[in-house]
């Protein structure tokens, strides 16, 4: 497993060591003592979950606010996705700032986004699996979101207007200027 840093504190990107032969291969995809050797943090994911979507569909940009907020480690089991983390904790100084990475079944990488961030993804290839763990339960009560074309945020997610799928409920999230002075992580 190999650990990069990406420009907004404490979001990397985790390699994974990856044994083919003839047969297939073999990766262990999380061991909680390696990912705190390599990174420093004691995380203890405690859900997982799984979707499977179409070329084109966005689902994001969401996030759990004060104490429900998570931290999620995604991977991508089949397909391609473009994935997005936006800091959203007040105090950082790269609060509004956003990273945008590729994750693929092929590429085995896996992206580390950590609490007080949104989150969302866009599907680039035909279908995409989406895993990710969670360290903490998902409570309705504290869902939020920033609406994936804010202008403030400028995100590229690399498709046309017109080749995204949205959900009515994404398509109405507020913008990042909307909920700034709400922010709780």
């Amino acid at each position: 497993m190999r650990v990069e840093q990406t420009k907004l504190a404490d979001c990397i990107i985790i390699h994974n060591t990856v044994f083919g032969d003839s047969r297939g291969y073999f990766f262990e995809s999380f061991n909680q003592q390696t990912f705190l050797e390599k990174t420093g943090m004691n995380i203890n994911f405690i859900q997982d979950n799984q979707s499977k979507s179409s070329k084109g569909v966005l689902r994001g940009l969401h996030f759990q606010h004060g104490e429900h907020a998570q931290a999620k480690l995604v991977r991508v089991l089949e397909g391609k996705v473009l994935d997005i983390a936006v800091d959203l904790r007040r105090n950082s100084p790269t609060f509004k700032q956003h990273i945008a990475i590729e994750l693929s079944a092929d590429s085995n990488t896996q992206f580390f986004v950590p609490r007080g961030f949104a989150h969302g993804f866009v599907v680039l290839s035909e279908t995409a699996t989406f895993f990710y763990k969670c360290d903490n339960l998902y409570n309705k009560t504290a869902e939020g979101g920033v609406i994936y074309n804010d202008p403030e945020l400028n995100i590229d997610w690399k498709l046309t207007a017109n080749e995204l799928l949205i959900s009515e409920k994404d398509q109405v999230l507020p913008s990042i200027k909307q909920i700034e002075d709400s922010l709780q992580f």
